[in-house]
Formats: C-alpha cells, sequence, structure tokens
C-alpha cells in the first residue's frame, strides 16, 4: 500500500499541488481542530512533512504510533520533538546549505543597515524632512569588530562576508571549533563587551533560549548594534525592548521575534532598528531548492528507508 503522508502546514502552492498530486497526502490545517483529528486518524499515518514553522510537537506525535520519518523545510527544528522522534526510531530530515548564502546575506544587510541608518533614511526622505536638514550621522562598518554567536554553517558564511568589510571576526560556541581561523571567546559577556555587532547564528531551542539576556545587551552597550537571523527565542525580547527605548542598545536588525508573527508594539516606534518578517531565506531560488531537499528526502526514505539530511 502507498504510504499516507501527513503534511502539516502550508508551504507554496507550487509545493502543495506537488506533494498533494505524487503522494497520498493529507492536509492537516483543513482538518479542523489538529490534536482531535490526529485522535480519531493519527494511527492511518506513516510520514510527516512540515516546516520549522510549524514543526511537529510531542503531543501530535503521541497521536501518530506509526510515523516512520519527518521531512521538514528549513534548518530550524526546534519546533519539531526530535528527542521523541529519536527514540521512537522516527528518521527526521532538514534542509540544511542550501539557505545558508541567504540567510548570511540578510544578516550583512541588516548589519549594514542598521549601522548606515538606510532605512531611516528612506523614512526622513518620504517623510519630506530634507529640505529642513540633513539627516543625522550614522556609523562606519568597514573596519569594526564582529561578534557571531554559533560559528556553525550560516557563522562562516557571515564571517566570510565580513572578511570583505575588513572586519575582526571572534565568535562564540559552546565549544571551540577545531578548523577555525576566527577567535574563540568562550565567555559571550566579554564577546559582547569586545563587538560592534552581534550576530546571532545559534539554533534555536532549550539550550539558547534567552541566551542573549539584559547583561549580555548591557555589555554589547549604547554603541552596539544586535543582528539576530537565528530564532526568536534566543533573545529575551522584553529585555531587548527596554534596552533599545532606554538607549541602553545601539541598535538592533531583527528577522525573527518571540512570538511571530506577532512583534512587540514598542519597535515600530524606534529609528535605531530594522525589522524583517523572518525572510532569511526568502528568496526565489532558495525557497525553490528547499523544496527539492525535500522531496528528496522524501523519495530517500520511500525508496532506501533513509533520509537525505538528517539531523543528528
Amino acid at each position: 500500500m502507498e504510504p499516507k503522508i501527513l503534511h502539516v502546514g502550508p508551504l507554496t502552492e507550487r509545493f502543495n499541488q506537488r506533494l498533494a498530486g505524487e503522494h497520498a497526502v493529507t492536509q492537516l490545517w483543513q482538518q479542523g481542530d489538529a490534536l482531535t483529528f490526529l485522535d480519531e486518524h493519527g494511527a492511518g499515518f506513516d510520514i510527516v512533512v512540515t516546516s520549522a514553522r510549524f514543526g511537529c510537537s510531542a503531543a501530535m506525535l503521541e497521536r501518530l504510533p506509526n510515523v516512520r520519518a519527518i521531512c521538514s523545510f528549513g534548518v530550524g527544528y526546534d519546533a519539531i520533538a526530535v528527542d521523541v522522534a529519536r527514540r521512537r526510531g522516527i528518521q527526521v530530515s532538514y534542509t540544511p546549505d542550501v539557505l545558508n548564502d541567504c540567510v548570511a546575506d540578510l544578516a550583512m544587510g541588516l548589519l549594514i543597515d542598521c549601522s548606515r541608518r538606510i532605512s531611516a533614511s528612506d523614512r526622513f526622505v518620504r517623510a519630506g524632512s530634507w529640505p529642513a536638514g540633513n539627516f543625522p550621522l550614522a556609523r562606519k562598518v568597514s573596519g569594526k569588530r564582529l561578534g557571531i554567536v554559533g560559528l556553525g554553517r550560516i557563522g562562516k558564511d557571515v564571517a566570510r562576508r565580513a572578511g570583505g568589510f575588513d572586519m575582526q571576526v571572534r565568535y562564540h560556541n559552546r565549544r571551540q571549533g577545531a578548523d577555525s581561523a576566527y577567535g574563540f571567546e568562550p565567555d559571550l559577556l566579554a564577546l559582547a563587551r569586545w563587538a560592534d555587532f552581534l550576530v546571532l547564528t545559534c539554533p534555536g531551542g532549550a539550550a539558547t533560549h534567552h541566551l542573549i539576556s539584559a547583561p549580555v545587551l548591557d555589555a554589547l552597550g549604547p554603541d552596539g548594534i544586535l543582528i539576530n537571523v537565528a530564532r526568536g527565542s534566543v533573545v529575551d525580547e522584553q529585555a531587548l525592548v527596554a534596552a533599545l527605548t532606554e538607549g541602553r542598545l545601539g541598535g538592533a536588525g531583527l528577522d525573527v521575534f518571540e512570538a511571530e508573527p506577532r512583534v512587540p508594539d514598542a519597535l515600530f516606534t524606534l529609528d535605531n532598528v530594522v525589522l524583517a518578517p523572518h525572510i532569511g531565506s526568502g528568496t526565489a531560488e532558495t525557497r525553490l531548492q528547499m523544496e527539492e531537499q525535500v522531496f528528496a528526502n522524501l523519495q530517500a526514505f520511500l525508496d532506501k528507508g533513509e533520509v537525505l539530511t538528517p539531523v543528528v
């Protein structure tokens, strides 16, 4: 019998149609209350297709006793109950590497925007304020000090881009990378005190929840800029809002938020903050590659019983 696939949440219309056209698929978001539906029908599914946004919780897996694989769109997997899946022998795949360039590009874009105040100057011109006087001076990017929290695939791509701006680069990880040419800083507070820019490219989840706390923001200081292209949960958002509104932090470029798509109202009025709607991988080229990777993982599992890019 053809395996039955549970599609947790919608991706692009192209992806949704292709998945439904090639496989026996049930779209969970069309079924009313998800857990109630799974209580009644969960035993009938063999594979879950989901994304970093929609995940697959422990409560869902409890109601999916026969699932053998979870194929996810995205690099984040903190919304997937990976530990539960491992205990049950369920394979979990994701889509690493294909989005590294675009996320790193966005990190540098946010960094430049915050430092040179490009978005703020755009608002200045559009408001008709230029005839009344010049826009305030911004800050230089080249030659500054860049701290990276999480020197994984994306962090390394950010570091390489920073080289084009003659930046000094240091990083903070749980452990030092054996092959890294950049300075390792085991003390996050020390890295924040040193850095002009602090870029977050670490995973989400319990291990990094609110890693960027009020003391870290104070260490970065009134001239420092925070860039978050990781997960909203990595930053204590209340502490961030307070630091920005009170002038204890120089600025922030944010692509992710704790309760996205909801963004704290206080951030809307701040001219030293650049806000993006989680668009790190949001290019046509990268999203197509991510979709193809999901299908490749799914087909590999169906053909050989093993996904191509497992979460390890």
